[in-house]
């Protein structure tokens, strides 16, 4: 059985595209998936970088993208009433459900279409608070164990090389983005490819110029 991590954070319409059309991507096979919170504002952070709905034009193609995507795959979607917002309260919430940090399939789809489905404001704390009714986390999401544990986890995931949301971790290979769910399958079914040297040459490729920040 193949062991998956995919890591997300709700802010992101690609992480909810690809948790949703990852079952179908990968139908046939015998896989578990751990579903492992991260902070992708401290992601971008680390990295110097802009989140793709922070940057003009990048931010409509986003949209528009995503609920083209969420179409062809005959999913329900609305932009939240704003965006991009605070996802920390959210995120919290889902590491608050398990005791590993992990959330279950069901946590993390409750998260997805609170923000994804409603059309309405994603951080709204009355909307947060109904949604940890329903959810009946087993630790208190403010707890410091809590923040504690949502912190590192994403420190981890930095260390192991994951720059964005969705990724999704097979055999220590890293795949971003829910675009690249037709090659994470094919590394599955046969990994040959992936071990040549086309393959890991790609990260000793010279640069050629570095532009100053």
């Amino acid at each position: 059985m193949h062991q998956l991590t995919f890591y997300f954070d709700v802010i992101s319409p690609y992480a909810y595209l690809a948790f949703d059309n990852l079952p179908k991507v990968l139908q046939g096979l015998s896989y578990q998936v751990r579903y492992q919170p991260v902070l992708f504002g401290a992601v971008l952070q680390h990295h110097g970088q802009l989140g793709p709905a922070e940057i003009p034009g990048k931010r409509d193609w986003t949209y528009r993208q995503s609920l083209w995507l969420a179409r062809q795959q005959g999913l329900a979607m609305q932009l939240p009433a704003s965006h991009p917002f605070n996802p920390l309260g959210l995120m919290r919430l889902a590491t608050a459900c398990d005791l590993n940090g992990q959330p279950s399939r069901f946590v993390c789809e409750a998260l997805f279409r609170h923000v994804w489905d409603s059309g309405l404001d994603a951080a709204d704390a009355e909307r947060l608070k109904t949604l940890t009714h329903l959810l009946q986390p087993s630790r208190e999401p403010d707890a410091q164990v809590v923040k504690d544990q949502l912190r590192a986890a994403t420190e981890q995931a930095i260390v192991k090389g994951v720059f964005g949301v969705p990724t999704i971790e097979a055999r220590g290979e890293l795949f971003w983005g829910q675009d690249a769910l037709p090659m994470l399958r094919q590394f599955l079914e046969d990994e040959t490819w992936f071990q040549s040297n086309e393959w890991r040459d790609a990260s000793t490729l010279p640069v050629g110029i570095q532009r100053k920040r």
